[in-house]
């Protein structure tokens, strides 16, 4: 990956996880009710330092690949638990099916980093 476009692409890349992240600290109580298991406010404020804490991984180079991994399991299991089930009900079917394909993206961008990360931490090793 050339230099100034990984830059660009990990910045563009992290921005609407600290949106998001950002996003579950101001909005913990209305988010709450969304989570399908027990413990709900304090889910939301774990998977927003989650988010945080992957795009910070990611533009520090520290993890990076371990971060991104996380990552797609996290946006799997909102798919999973959150967006299918959406999808399921006639009065929030396109919000699931909006959330779901955004998760489904943002899931193969993350394991694109990883690999890319991957490659480039070997390239390291062996030279």
């Amino acid at each position: 990956m050339n230099a100034l476009t990984g830059i660009v692409a990990k910045i563009l890349y992290s921005i609407p996880f600290i949106v998001f992240g950002i996003g579950h600290f101001t909005n913990a109580s209305m988010m709450a009710g969304m989570v399908p298991v027990p413990g709900g406010v304090f889910w939301v404020y774990f998977t927003g330092i989650a988010m945080i804490a992957a795009a910070i991984a990611l533009l520090s180079g520290y993890q990076g690949k371990l971060a991104m991994l996380l990552l797609a399991l996290l946006l799997f299991i909102y798919i999973v638990s959150i967006h299918i089930p959406n999808m399921m009900n006639p009065e929030t079917q396109l919000m699931g099916m909006m959330g779901a394909l955004k998760d489904c993206g943002l899931m193969g961008g993350a394991l694109a980093f990883a690999g890319i990360l991957d490659k480039q931490g070997k390239e390291k090793t062996n030279s």
